[in-house]
């Protein structure tokens, strides 16, 4: 069986940077062993899998080690492959997934996501999180994933995470954040157990980050940037009952790969 393959660079508007994602359109699902393995083979943070439902899209992400139930930059990707190869002139989709509808919009050159709310409350730092950081973070929130917040922009580039105690701790990965320099806010991401040890740009992140900052803030548009290696842009939107987040996205590479 022939399955297409893109290969796309999403929040960011030149290749090789933001955060790779591969996508790849199915006639129908096939079974979860052949889909992690695809994942796998793929070795990216995520790979978005979808399938036509109707006029709309069921969607599904995995890492190279397990499924997971959001990923934002794999579903901007997989937006822009929709609008731009499969369905040239489309500007909307709203995307079936684990998470509920998720609709994206082509708004000029640009894709704009609307995603979970998921306001962090603070709590306090469980046993381990300060061996994996290495450094104490202001106050620690947790909605899902833990938040630890800095004071400087500085002291989140400077982090070194033990990423072996990171991934020992009860929650689905550690966003680290600061006020920006020049943004509003800066962050950045590690998931060692799912097989992604630091992620380069995360969607699901600012599920927490924006109402975060936007409280803090008292901010309704935010721009944000993950500081990692290949860095990426965010814009967010705070609507109330959801998140607003926009970017670019690249293809990198088209292809089909081989499955038995």
């Amino acid at each position: 069986m022939r399955i297409p393959i893109f290969h796309v660079d999403a929040f960011a508007e030149r290749l090789f940077a933001g955060n790779p994602a591969a996508v790849c359109p199915l006639p129908r699902w096939l079974p979860d062993e052949t889909l992690q393995s695809i994942a796998t083979e793929n070795a990216l943070s995520e790979t978005a899998f979808l399938v036509r439902e109707e006029a709309e899209y069921a969607i599904r992400w995995m890492t190279p080690a397990v499924e997971v139930d959001l990923c934002g930059h794999a579903t901007l990707a997989s937006a822009h492959v929709l609008f731009e190869k499969l369905e040239p002139g489309r500007s909307r989709v709203a995307f079936r997934s684990k998470s509920g509808e998720l609709v994206v919009s082509k708004e000029g050159n640009h894709l704009s996501m609307v995603f979970p709310r998921r306001p962090p409350e603070r709590c306090p730092a469980p046993p381990g999180l300060l061996q994996g950081l290495k450094h104490s973070p202001r106050e620690v929130l947790s909605a899902g994933k833990l938040l630890a917040v800095y004071g400087t922009e500085a002291e989140v580039r400077a982090l070194d995470p033990d990423m072996a105690a990171i991934a020992r701790l009860p929650a689905d990965g550690v966003i680290v954040t600061a006020p920006g320099r020049d943004v509003d806010f800066v962050s950045r991401y590690f998931a060692p157990a799912a097989g992604i040890p630091e992620d380069p740009v995360t969607g699901s992140a600012h599920c927490l980050l924006v109402p975060y900052w936007s409280e803090r803030l008292k901010k309704k548009q935010l721009r944000a940037r993950q500081i990692s290696r290949r860095g990426g842009e965010l814009f967010c939107h705070d609507r109330g009952d959801a998140v607003g987040i926009s970017g670019h996205a690249v293809i990198y590479l088209e292809g089909s790969i081989e499955v038995p």
